[in-house]
């Protein structure tokens, strides 16, 4: 399992999610909301859900990119139970659904707009997430 702490490589990945985020809101006005993305591609089509299948399938390369070209970075080790798995992943989404939103649309976007929703969303989700590490690790 990999436990080293790597700043550099961590602040590099952010930048380059705050800049893909502000470019997204700058050039096209739009939120990169994850969750609502995803969400949205599944509920009726319209003229927005071009680009927002695009996004995600962008995002779902980059993780297959990353699989085929440095699979050292994937690489762990997860000793959880499927069925717990999918109820995490459950509760996440229905977490998300709740809050409107998840840790990139508030955390990302929305905190750097000064939304108070996505502050104290976002620590909610920060104070859960500790919570959950410190109860399951």
């Amino acid at each position: 399992m990999v436990t080293e702490f790597t700043p550099i490589a961590a602040a590099i990945g952010g930048a380059l999610i705050g800049i893909a985020c502000a470019l997204l809101l700058v050039l096209y006005g739009k939120i990169a909301g994850i969750s609502g993305l995803v969400k949205s591609v599944f509920n009726k089509q319209t003229s927005e859900s071009r680009w927002k299948l695009y996004f995600i399938i962008g995002l779902l390369l980059a993780g297959i990119s990353v699989r085929i070209f440095a699979p050292s970075l994937l690489e762990g080790e997860l000793s959880l139970s499927p069925v717990l798995i999918v109820i995490a992943g459950l509760l996440v989404g229905m977490g998300t659904s709740l809050a409107n939103g998840c840790t990139s649309g508030h955390g990302v976007c929305g905190m750097s707009r000064f939304s108070t929703r996505s502050w104290v969303s976002t620590c909610t989700f920060m104070a859960v997430a500790i919570i959950t590490a410190n109860l399951v690790g």
